[in-house]
């Protein structure tokens, strides 16, 4: 097996730079952006037909107030992803051009929303038709914004563009700067929007989803569902995050089902499609990647191992949550032998149970659109409106996985029983050694208050070192002030930063975003496994972490100082 992990390690400057592909970040961005609009939708969903499991109906005129807001928000969601996606990737294009010579992401936007229309918008009387609007035109939007951007980047990188005089204002010149390629992008999008419905009879946007078809329904079935849920498993096994690299692939298609599934419960039909954002969110993933919902309370409650009992105590709340790492990395459960066919196996028998139930016993699919952040359980039975059979699955689930991970848990912990009895000191040497840790925090060497974001895909990892900073800062009365966010939706406020750190989730676009942080005068690191689980339990370690990378900051600005005093 240890064989086997080496050569897997082998692989991962590859898969490293297919997750730091730029379409694909964008997809994964783009979806990231838009996400408010989706959760705020679906409360009026729940709002509109939960009522009904328990055999009250509101009436028509009612029905329908409620669910105006869903229609005029989710109902333009391809519109609002061609924006997004459109804004992502030109940031990316932005970090190979000069400083002074940028794409314009507004205007990216912008012509994305209209290609976006012509690719699927039908002309009807006084207006245009909605139809393809929402989630139905999301292939269309990627299209869109791909297309966009490379034109833009095209005009923008070869100095394409209408120059007007020094005298001009900035605002006014960028208006101009933006015709050629505005205009070059749109025509081509209409060209192929008039192309298409002359070889099809029908707007890109429907004959784009015909022509996926066969693939949405092959990823719908058994082998499909264990592909892209094993394949998520076996990224992050290896540390690199497996979402980032699957779920641009699937984006598109988990929701079209969701809304799919939504119109079919609707009409009374039984909700079918399995592959959806809480198949993923709530089974595949439940806890986190691996399904690993019921491996901290095993490690706490079954565990003898004194360690695996503090890790279990320190991960089960966040993992309850779906937020794993602490586990992940702390057990470790990622690159550990002995892990890796659970951590494999269990997401794809989870996924396979739940369409057995789906098509077998016809439970209701995934209907509504819950936060990730929902505990596993509650996610499944709220997800599938309360269907009276997720009670039963979301036990059988939790029991199956803690059948899996069992056996390998027990070889495990009695590893680390062995391992403490052999080092019994062990962990008074370290308790000693983080005791000598001392921090500066005298009135006269306190430094200029700085800010510090930390960056991990979702934002959930993040927030457990930024507030252990706070906590650590607030304690010791430091001038640091912490932030968590989530990589792609950081552009627009990296800049209010000193420092940025990376989780070790998004660590592999540490090159990435160094061209952003060098050209903003800020500092940048990345962290391991768990060297970053260890820092979120110590805000004392944490404190120290920062200070020390700030503090060498500061010693180079004085370095710099002392030659320009010096004249050289």
């Amino acid at each position: 097996m240890n064989n086997l992990i080496a050569q897997i390690e082998k692989m991962k400057p590859f898969f490293e730079t297919v997750s730091r592909n730029k379409y694909l970040r964008a997809v994964k961005d783009g979806f990231i952006a838009a996400m408010p609009v989706v959760l705020f939708s679906s409360i009026f969903m729940l709002i509109a037909y939960v009522p009904n499991i328990f055999g009250f109906y509101w009436s028509e005129s009612i029905e329908s107030l409620i669910v105006k807001p869903y229609n005029y928000s989710m109902g333009i969601l391809g519109l609002l992803v061609a924006g997004t996606t459109a804004k992502s990737l030109t940031d990316s294009f932005n970090r190979d051009l000069p400083k002074n010579n940028q794409i314009n992401n507004i205007s990216t936007m912008l012509a994305a929303i209209v290609g976006f229309l012509l690719l699927s918008s039908d002309p009807i009387e006084g207006g245009f038709a909605s139809g393809y609007l929402g989630t139905t035109g999301l292939l269309s939007a990627f299209v869109s914004a791909f297309i966009v951007v490379n034109v833009y980047n095209i005009f923008i990188k070869n100095n394409v563009t209408i120059k007007m005089p020094e005298e001009v204002p900035p605002n006014i010149s960028q208006t101009f700067k933006d015709v050629l390629p505005f205009a070059a992008s749109a025509l081509l999008l209409f060209f192929v929007d008039i192309l298409i419905r002359n070889i099809t009879g029908t707007s890109f946007a429907q004959a784009v989803i015909e022509m996926f078809q066969p693939l949405f329904s092959a990823a719908d079935g058994y082998l499909g569902l264990a592909i892209i849920y094993g394949a998520m498993s076996f990224f992050w096994f290896i540390g690199i995050h497996g979402p980032s690299i699957v779920e641009p692939a699937i984006s598109a298609i988990i929701f079209l089902n969701l809304d799919a599934n939504l119109r079919l419960f609707q009409s009374g039909e039984q909700a079918i499609n399995a592959l959806t954002p809480g198949i993923q969110y709530f089974v595949a993933t439940l806890g986190g990647t691996g399904a690993t919902f019921v491996v901290p309370y095993m490690f706490m409650l079954l565990g003898k191992s004194k360690q695996n009992k503090a890790i279990g105590k320190a991960s089960f709340i966040p993992t309850s949550f779906g937020v794993n790492e602490p586990i992940l990395f702390g057990g470790p459960l990622v690159l550990n032998p002995i892990f890796f066919l659970p951590f494999i196996l269990a997401p794809i028998l989870n996924v396979w149970v739940f369409k057995a139930f789906v098509d077998f016993l016809s439970m209701d699919s995934f209907i509504y659109f819950l936060p990730w952040t929902t505990p596993g359980p509650i996610g499944l039975i709220f997800g599938t409106g309360l269907a009276p059979l997720s009670f039963l699955l979301a036990i059988l689930l939790l029991v199956m996985d803690v059948l899996i991970y069992y056996p390998f848990f027990k070889v495990y912990d009695k590893q680390q029983v062995e391992k403490e009895q052999e080092s019994a000191s062990l962990v008074a040497t370290e308790t000693e050694t983080n005791d000598d840790l001392v921090i500066a925090m005298n009135e006269n060497e306190q430094s200029d208050e700085k800010n510090v974001l930390v960056l991990c895909a979702g934002g959930g990892t993040s927030g457990l070192l930024a507030n252990a900073l706070s906590k650590g800062a607030k304690e010791y009365n430091y001038p640091i002030n912490s932030a968590a966010g989530s990589y792609g939706a950081h552009y627009d406020i990296m800049k209010d930063y000193d420092l940025i750190v990376l989780a070790p989730q998004v660590a592999s676009n540490y090159e990435d975003i160094k061209k952003d942080t060098d050209r903003l005068g800020i500092k940048l690191v990345k962290t391991q496994g768990k060297e970053y689980i260890s820092l979120t339990k110590d805000p004392k370690g944490a404190l120290q972490f920062v200070t020390n990378l700030l503090k060498e900051d500061e010693e180079v600005d004085v370095h710099t100082d002392e030659l320009i005093k010096g004249g050289i």
